[in-house]
């Protein structure tokens, strides 16, 4: 299994009760995301976090930038 690309998409401004508008992560959770070596455990914590965008908002602008730093990593968008 690839890499699987950080969910940050460098927008970078905590503003939802200190999620990011980008991305809908927090600090913490974009440090979470870099200790994560196995792609299984980095495609789990990309999972949570589209979980946890539906149930914040919808975040409009991460799932295309996403999906166009998939294709530049050369790894598949895992969602439709």
């Amino acid at each position: 299994m690839a890499k699987v690309p950080s969910p940050c998409i460098d927008v970078c401004k905590y503003k939802r009760q200190g999620h990011c508008i980008g991305c809908a992560m927090t600090k913490a959770q974009k440090s979470l995301f870099k200790s994560l070596k196995k792609a299984k455990h980095q495609q789990a914590f990309v999972d949570m976090l589209v979980l946890q965008q539906e149930s914040m908002g919808k975040f409009k602008a991460w799932p295309p930038a996403y999906a166009k730093k998939c294709a530049k990593k050369g790894v598949s968008y895992p969602f439709k």
